[in-house]
């Protein structure tokens, strides 16, 4: 889940079908398992830059956010950013706040679609009251 001031926080229940038991856990650190199991659920994000991006204001950012070197940042570039959708918006945001052009889009077998700030594929946000 993506909070308003762009954390990152993972939250789960679970009730015990026999008995009625109930667990509630969360955090900010992934427990092992859990970005794979939302990945295979919900499948991927990319993380789109747009044509006029630049690259030192692009470098700098991905630098401080994945805290990689710049090798490892060129090859973010070049084969693009990959994540949940949460990670991807999250990266998306904090390329905007800087003034570039970015945009997290959910991978899906029919293609790419965009997703917007509120979750919602750009198609499906014209039905919404």
């Amino acid at each position: 889940m993506l909070r308003d001031d762009d954390s990152l926080r993972w939250d789960t229940e679970t009730v015990c079908p026999a008995c009625g038991g109930a667990t509630a856990e969360c955090g900010t650190e992934l427990p092992g398992g859990m970005r794979e199991r939302l990945l295979a659920e919900h499948g991927w994000a990319t993380v789109r830059l747009g044509p006029a991006a630049e690259g030192v204001t692009v470098l700098r950012v991905l630098r401080h956010e994945l805290g990689v070197g710049l090798g490892e940042v060129r090859a973010v570039l070049d084969r693009g950013y990959r994540g949940t959708l949460p990670e991807a918006e999250s990266l998306a945001r904090r390329l905007r706040a800087a003034g570039v052009d970015a945009v997290a889009v959910r991978e899906t077998p029919a293609g790419i679609r965009p997703v917007g700030v509120d979750g919602l594929p750009e198609q499906d946000r014209s039905s919404r009251p």
